[in-house]
Order: C-alpha cells, then structure tokens, then sequence
C-alpha cells in the first residue's frame, strides 16, 4: 500500500515537473499574445468609428453619448466652449480615431514617410503630446486615439494659449490659428501668409458657432447625472 502511494506521489511529481518545464517554455509567448490581443481591444478596436451625421452636434452625441460628457469634462477644466472643441476635432481628423496625414510617395509610387507626427482624434503632435503628457500626469494608457484624452489635450492647449497669448476662450478662429501654427507661430503671424489656413481657421469658427446653436436645441437630453432622471425631465445641474 505504501509502496503504490510512493509511486503515484513520483509520477505526480513528475507530471508537475513537466508542466512547469512547459510553463517557462510557453509562458511568456502565450503572455505576450494575451497583451498584444488587449492592446488591439484597448487601443483600436473598441473605438467607435465616425458618427453618422457629422454636420449635426446633436446626433453626434446621441450616437456618442459618452463624448458629451468627455466635452464637458474638458470645457469644466479648461474652459474651451464644447462646440469649440467638436470642431476642432472634425476639422483635424472628421472624429477618426487613428487618423494620421497621408505619407508622402517616392518616386511616385512606393509609400514614404509622412510630413508630421500628427495622431489621433486632435492630430496632436508628438512634441505637443509629450509636453501634455508630463504637465497632467499621464501614462501609456493615455492615448491619442482616445476621445476622452483628445479633447482633454485640445481644452489644455487652448487653455495655454489663452494664458500665454491672451486669445479668448470663445474665440475659434484665433484658438484654431494658434492651434496649427503652434504659439510662437501665431505670436509671430506666421499665419498671415497662408490663406488657406486662414480660411479654415474661419469654417472652424463657423462650425464652432452652427454646433453651438444645435446643441443649445439638446443639450438637456445628455445632462441625466442622476439615476432617477430620464429624458426630458433632466436638470442641467451636475
């Protein structure tokens, strides 16, 4: 009896023996395959595409409710006006959340480099983003392709140029000038020369301005904070 319990012990042993050799061998590959097939998740395929009715701020947010509340968010921390920041994001990537310029072709047909580093939802530079990254904390997790984080780092861009350039908070045009040209580029006018970009500068001021007079038609639907509240007996209050 004790002799068939000491060789199941042994062939136990060695089971486990095997398996852990077959651990070290898979382990870290099949962890790998875990993170990477996360990351896509995270990253990439849980971002909802463009809305439907990208004209109308309304139906935007009916169709993406959550980015009310990242807008809002953005505007009570910054101060950028929500309209202000849903323009810039049509203009910068038409709400694609991986958008990135077209790259450049060699010798007219092998793809190449692209002209800037621009990402994401707010096409935010990789210069810009660090800088935005190291003055609010962030880590890996904050993205670019992340609706919440991008219009975070619009409200804190536009945030910086008020402070440092004096450009009012309701005021798109010069907000977006800045925006593109960077600060130092529109302290020194360097905008005065490119009227197409002073041209688009002011469809994002109209936008800014046709978003504003839609959502004031809507905006109560999405101001539910509580859970005993329901369309259209909303407060506006948080």
């Amino acid at each position: 009896m004790g002799k068939s319990r000491s060789r199941r012990n042994r062939r136990l042993t060695k089971q486990l023996e095997v398996w852990r050799r077959r651990a070290r061998w898979y382990g870290w590959p099949v962890l790998g395959l875990l993170v990477a097939i996360w990351a896509s998740l995270r990253f990439s395929l849980l971002e909802p595409g463009p809305p439907n009715d990208p004209e109308n701020l309304c139906e935007i947010f009916r169709e993406h409710t959550v980015w009310y509340d990242y807008a809002r968010q953005s505007r009570d921390k910054w101060g950028t006006p929500i309209a202000t920041q849903m323009a810039f994001v049509y203009y910068e990537s038409s709400f694609r959340s991986h958008a990135r310029p077209p790259r450049s072709v060699l010798w007219g047909f092998i793809p190449w480099t692209r002209p800037t580093t621009a990402f994401g939802y707010a096409q935010a530079l990789d210069p810009a983003w660090r800088d935005y990254l190291k003055a609010n904390g962030g880590s890996w997790l904050t993205v670019r392709s992340d609706m919440e984080y991008a219009l975070d780092f619009v409200g804190w861009y536009n945030r910086r140029s008020h402070d440092r350039l004096g450009i009012p908070l309701t005021a798109p045009r010069q907000l977006y000038l800045a925006y593109h040209e960077g600060r130092s580029g529109y302290a020194s006018g360097s905008y005065r020369s490119k009227p197409a970009l002073q041209s688009l500068a002011s469809r994002v001021r109209a936008r800014a301005f046709r978003y504003d007079n839609q959502l004031q038609q809507c905006e109560q639907e999405f101001q539910c904070w509580h859970w005993y509240q329901f369309w259209p007996f909303c407060s506006a209050e948080s």
